[in-house]
């Protein structure tokens, strides 16, 4: 069983009212409303080593552009990730289209070795040619999903591409460099207080709100290791979270080997928050074995309604499931 970690709840509190401020002074500063998710934050630091001005937004829009007005979009992995390959989710004619319009695009790698994690080399490629990339090789992509993803290699062989080594000296050179210092500072205490690596380049930092909620750890890896769900508790329990921003919480990929699993864990945590705020508005457990079947039956019903093969296996569950299984409101 996963060692559980008493985490001092006051100085984790603490700790988020940094957040706050340092997410209020961005705003002010640069007009970006919410730093922590969709690896924003690890944008930030791109846009900063490669002198470009982040434009605020969220996932599906351009990350930044320059003093002239290009654009430019970011693709990155760490070092010590499960997958070494930058990942194009959901992929469309209209979206690989759209590539077209950026004038380049930045494979990252970060060294997360140490703290704070550096960005240390790319690779760079011409919308336009990406564009073209994608068209042709997303041809022998039969997933469901329809996600492909790209390694160095493959950009190395069939698009010429090498390694660039970012800039010495870069990080400190850019124009956000100084609020990034204060980030870098409150990340190592965030992370020495709960012992979990990376929060703020995943979205694994609201869970670790939900969490010190719920008496929960959190997994720093997760879907790679014995008790690769979400959380655990004292005695060992497992949990599956999902947070969102409504009152509708997306499960994907299920399969009914996904779901079976799921019916193994104790609850599923479904919390809904307010990412700009940093606020918990709402907490739920749900009983596993009452709210699969309803998943199984939404996906069954949409599987048997669709006239063309489903991309991904995905459904909800929203507050009206709540209310036929009872499920219990914590927060």
């Amino acid at each position: 069983m996963t060692n559980f970690k008493e985490i001092d709840k006051k100085k984790f509190l603490n700790l988020i009212e940094e957040m706050r401020r340092l997410q209020k002074l961005f705003y002010e500063n640069f007009g970006i409303d919410d730093l922590w998710s969709n690896s924003k934050f690890t944008e930030v630091i791109v846009a900063n080593c490669l002198g470009h001005i982040m434009i605020p937004g969220h996932s599906g829009s351009t990350d930044a552009k320059d003093d002239k007005g290009n654009t430019y979009e970011y693709k990155h992995y760490k070092k010590n990730s499960s997958n070494h390959s930058w990942t194009f989710n959901d992929f469309s004619d209209n979206t690989i289209k759209k590539l077209k319009k950026i004038k380049t695009v930045y494979f990252t790698h970060f060294n997360d070795d140490n703290f704070p994690p550096t960005f240390d080399k790319y690779m760079e490629i011409s919308g336009n040619q990406m564009s073209e990339y994608l068209s042709r090789e997303t041809k022998k992509i039969k997933n469901k999903r329809k996600m492909i993803n790209v390694s160095s290699k493959q950009l190395a062989e069939r698009e010429g591409l090498i390694w660039k080594i970012t800039e010495v000296n870069s990080l400190e050179k850019g124009t956000y460099y100084n609020l990034l210092k204060e980030i870098f500072i409150f990340a190592k205490s965030l992370e020495d207080l709960t012992g979990v690596k990376n929060l703020l380049t995943s979205n694994k930092i609201w869970e670790q709100i939900i969490a010190i909620e719920l008496n929960h750890n959190i997994n720093s890896e997760q879907g790679g290791r014995a008790g690769a769900h979400d959380a655990f508790d004292i005695n060992g329990n497992e949990f599956e979270y999902k947070v969102y921003a409504g009152y509708s919480w997306g499960f994907q990929d299920i399969s009914d080997e996904v779901l079976k699993k799921y019916e193994e864990i104790n609850a599923f945590i479904l919390a809904t928050i307010d990412k700009k705020k940093i606020l918990v508005k709402s907490i739920f457990k749900v009983n596993p074995k009452l709210a699969v079947p309803i998943l199984r039956e939404k996906r069954d019903l949409h599987i048997r309604k669709s006239t063309t093969q489903l991309r991904r296996l995905q459904e909800s569950l929203n507050m009206n499931d709540l209310k036929k299984i009872n499920a219990k409101k914590l927060f």
